[in-house]
């Protein structure tokens, strides 16, 4: 029971981190190479991993998409390490609205005209940090949705992610918030509901040895006494 209990706190902090993951803003160091608009067919596993329509559009299942193409400098850990190596990736531009993650993103048209100008060669190349939230899953066709367009000098460049620190470091604090209100919560109500169920429960056990006791001298009273 106890590797049970202990494999569902696992889950579940898996779970939490995944999400994390998935709606924490990421900025990568990119060099544009081209964009484009795919119409494109939602299945039921990857529909949950885009946004919606462009704000004021009408919602169908099936509906252009804008991409924007790039060649990106890898990181570790949401964007915190850079690494010494470049890879393809793909980005998906879509406006996210009102809802969730809430990003409250309208200016995709704006977006794609941006990353448009800066495409650039690899002999002649611009970079710029994309700042988008989402992963990608080439096997269910899932993007990242960008955000933000920046350029910048070269490859190089290390955008600190600064909304990130801050909110581990708020999470830390609330956390600790929590565990001393739980604390709190549990020296006042909690250990003295406890103790008061443990001292009536020991004392209806008390009661019920002391009528087993009168029972017992009882019933030997009516038993038949050894001759002599």
């Amino acid at each position: 029971m106890r590797n049970v209990l202990r494999g569902l706190r696992w889950a579940f902090f898996g779970v939490i981190a995944l999400i994390l993951l998935y709606v924490l803003p990421q900025h990568d160091v990119v060099r544009i190479s081209g964009t484009e608009v795919i119409r494109q067919d939602f299945s039921s596993i990857n529909r949950l991993f885009y946004a919606q329509a462009d704000s004021g559009a009408n919602e169908l299942a099936t509906r252009d998409v804008r991409f924007i193409q790039t060649v990106k400098r890898k990181t570790f850990l949401l964007g915190f390490i850079p690494r010494d190596a470049e890879g393809v990736m793909v980005y998906r531009n879509e406006d996210s609205g009102w809802i969730w993650p809430p990003y409250f993103k309208f200016d995709s048209s704006d977006l794609q005209g941006e990353a448009a100008e800066l495409v650039s060669t690899k002999a002649n190349p611009q970079w710029a940090v994309i700042t988008h939230y989402g992963f990608r899953n080439r096997f269910f066709s899932i993007y990242p949705n960008a955000i933000g367009i920046k350029p910048v000098d070269g490859p190089d460049y290390y955008p600190i992610p600064w909304f990130n620190i801050f909110f581990f470091i708020f999470l830390g604090i609330a956390l600790l918030f929590v565990r001393a209100m739980w604390r709190q919560f549990r020296e006042r109500s909690l250990d003295p509901a406890l103790d008061a169920a443990e001292d009536r429960w020991d004392r209806v056990e008390a009661a019920a040895n002391e009528r087993k006791s009168r029972f017992g001298r009882w019933w030997d009273s009516w038993k038949k006494k050894p001759r002599r």
